[in-house]
């Protein structure tokens, strides 16, 4: 009797509760089918939408309740304690959208400009700190806790958790503000006065990782960063200039010289490079004691492909220096022997 009497209490909550399911499932289907389709990633719609991807479940769920919670003669203490669970349930599913929302716009907006803030882990975790811990107040105001305690606590815990951890919010601080500052970013490839060097590949609440020439990830705090003088090949602009620095004999036809370099550099360039639109130029600058020196400047589009462009320069223009009978002097020395 007992059994058939709470099968019955319980009969029409479950349907309710699976009922709500299967209809968030679907409509959670529809909205990752929309994602999937040819939507643009970077549009607005694509932002909210994406922001709304697995919260009809909960939605749904918390409709479900609302409905057992006023369909069935349940004692006031359980009534109130579902309320309380419902309540906590809109207010998280909110909050998630929010965040949600925020991150996206954060980063449409790092992808419209180079010039923007760049998207980095860092960034995007405070965001939702903040957000949550938002939502865990209103709930906590709803259940009638006093917030105002509990953030004075905090700020006084707060002051004895900065002293612990001094070093490590020295790092957060000091990564805002290399994101703020704009003084690094993204695929920026930099170098530090401490020795380190490589491609800005991410930027997180203690560490800047970059990743060197060799594909080694160099992990920095963020500390070290902002006291080190850096020297980024990123910016002003993506592009930098290779000069590489060769001499011919005084018997040379400098004009025949340079226009063969002039050559080659376009065809190292558009076989590697090809982005780059900037002729290269030669550059004579010394009478040196054995030949002609000059320089052959040449842009490439960032700060990596310096190393490939140099290395096939030098191979297609020694080829090509043959080829057309210019010599590269060796060095000659004439030694007086003062005994003889």
């Amino acid at each position: 009797m007992n059994f058939e009497y709470l099968f019955d209490i319980l009969l029409i909550p479950v349907c309710i509760q699976v009922g709500a399911l299967i209809i968030g499932f679907l409509l959670n289907r529809l909205i990752n089918r929309y994602l999937h389709s040819n939507i643009n990633q970077g549009s607005w719609q694509y932002i909210f939408v994406n922001a709304l991807r697995g919260l009809p479940i909960s939605w749904c769920s918390g409709v479900g309740l609302y409905w057992t919670i006023n369909s069935l003669d349940i004692p006031p203490t359980v009534n109130k304690l579902l309320s309380y669970l419902l309540f906590a349930v809109i207010v998280f599913t909110l909050t998630r959208v929010v965040s949600r929302t925020l991150s996206g716009v954060i980063d449409f907006y790092t992808m419209r400009s180079d010039q923007n803030m760049p998207k980095t882990t860092l960034l995007n975790n405070v965001i939702n700190f903040v957000i949550y811990a938002m939502g865990v107040l209103i709930v906590l105001q709803y259940y009638g806790i006093s917030v105002a305690p509990i953030l004075t606590a905090l700020g006084v815990g707060g002051m004895a958790v900065a002293l612990a951890l001094q070093d490590t919010l020295a790092n957060v601080f000091s990564g805002m503000h290399l994101i703020l500052s704009k003084q690094i970013r993204l695929d920026d490839y930099v170098r530090l006065s401490t020795g380190e060097e490589g491609k800005v590949t991410d930027i997180t609440w203690r560490f800047t990782m970059l990743q060197s020439v060799s594909n080694n990830v160099v992990v920095v705090p963020n500390q070290n960063i902002s006291k080190a003088i850096i020297t980024n090949y990123s910016m002003p602009r993506q592009d930098i200039t290779v000069s590489i620095a060769i001499g011919v004999s005084y018997d040379s036809d400098l004009e025949k010289v340079e226009a063969v370099c002039i050559k080659v550099g376009k065809e190292i360039l558009a076989k590697i490079d090809p982005s780059v639109t900037v002729e290269p130029v030669v550059r004579y600058n010394l009478f040196a004691d054995s030949s002609i020196n000059f320089n052959v400047i040449m842009h490439v589009s960032e700060f990596t492909n310096q190393y490939i462009v140099k290395h096939e320069f030098i191979k297609s223009i020694t080829k090509e220096f043959r080829k057309e009978n210019i010599e590269i002097p060796f060095p000659v020395r004439t030694i007086i022997n003062s005994n003889k």
